[in-house]
């Protein structure tokens, strides 16, 4: 098949890793893929496509008319079948070109909570597919899409990569290159600097931490989009005393190891759809302590994989998180339970095994 994937997004994140696996997965079973993205798109390095299969395009926003053209013409020039958006943004644009080519059918997936608009509803009801990452999103597309349209396909996640770093890691070599010591506590964090994510939240919690155990360190990987956020982040490290233990270590294009060497992860988020770096911490084997968002709920089992606190519960997050660390024995069992059900659950096979079962249906609208 000859696949389209549009994406629009200018910062590389949980719904960006799905695009670029799904993508080069699909190039591995034997598609043609091709992408239409932003100049200067984080997505660019992360695909395994040559240069002549990008297409660049503006993708302003949903009433782009010259980019809804250009798509439409780059559409019938390569006889694409299937027409994929991944951005709310982006929907109206990918529907526009499929409509004008009768043989294209558009695929929407849905990755995020925050609510669809009346433009939405209208384009989305031309979907073949809206494919929602977890069963909290495709309780909010059942607001304004029918039924038998949504696809419950849950995130799937390259554990092979994770069992690649797992094997033979090194984890006193890779806290070296940190400069930080061999023997200390890691406790981490992965994710846009963005203040729904509430990063502030464990960074109090790691000031409650860090008085029980004072070898510890604390590290947080993730850009700031908005250009002002990290500023805020590191004058709270500042305030509370944290400046020696607490590490800002940017955007890592392969967290893998950094996860593999965390004694625990921490997603402290007030919203997620799913949680793709939580899944991603239990395939690395990591006990992960998150607050109780639809998605962590749907990703982590209490107590077994992982364990859920309150959203905005300073406390209760470092309370969980101080007694994985002092308890080794319990870290080890909620970590091999995690890196279990990653394999299980997530594993990016079964998620392309799904999508492309809907790619090949004989279903138009």
């Amino acid at each position: 098949m000859n696949i389209l994937q549009i994406s629009s997004a200018s910062s590389f994140g949980g719904g960006e890793r799905y695009v670029a696996d799904l993508t080069n997965s699909l190039i591995a079973r034997g598609h043609s893929l091709f992408a239409a993205l932003r100049p200067g798109s984080p997505l660019i390095r992360h695909l395994q496509l040559p240069t002549e299969r990008i297409l660049i395009l503006p993708l302003r926003n949903a009433l782009d008319v010259p980019s809804a053209h250009e798509l439409e013409r780059f559409v019938r020039r390569q006889r694409i079948d299937v027409v994929h958006a991944h951005m709310a943004r982006d929907y109206s644009l990918a529907s526009y070109a499929a409509r004008r080519n009768r043989q294209t059918k558009f695929i929407a997936t849905r990755h995020v909570l925050f609510q669809l608009n009346r433009l939405h509803r209208h384009t989305l009801a031309r979907a073949t597919r809206v494919i929602a990452v977890s069963s909290a999103v495709a309780r909010e597309l059942r607001r304004v899409v029918n039924e038998k349209q949504i696809a419950l396909i849950p995130n799937g996640i390259d554990v092979e990569r994770f069992e690649r770093a797992r094997v033979g890691f090194d984890r006193a070599g890779f806290l070296r290159g940190l400069g930080l010591s061999e023997d200390c506590l890691l406790v981490g964090s992965v994710g846009e600097l963005r203040t729904l994510k509430r990063h502030d939240d464990f960074i109090r919690a790691a000031a409650r931490i860090v008085s029980r155990f004072p070898a510890t360190h604390f590290v947080l990987a993730g850009v700031d989009t908005l250009g002002d956020v990290r500023k805020q982040l590191e004058k709270l490290v500042v305030e509370l005393g944290l400046r020696d233990c607490f590490h800002f270590l940017g955007w890592l294009d392969e967290a893998e190891e950094l996860l593999c060497a965390m004694d625990v992860f921490v997603s402290a988020s007030e919203t997620e759809s799913f949680g793709l770096a939580i899944a991603e911490a239990m395939a690395a084997g990591t006990p992960v302590v998150a607050t109780r968002t639809e998605g962590a709920q749907e990703v982590v089992e209490d107590q077994k994989t992982g364990l859920l606190v309150p959203i905005g519960d300073v406390a209760r997050i470092a309370e969980a998180v101080t007694m994985l660390l002092s308890n080794p024995e319990r870290r080890r069992e909620i970590g091999a339970h995690a890196h279990d059900a990653a394999n299980k659950k997530f594993n990016l096979n079964r998620m392309v095994d799904e999508i492309e079962k809907i790619y090949a249906t004989d279903e138009h609208r």
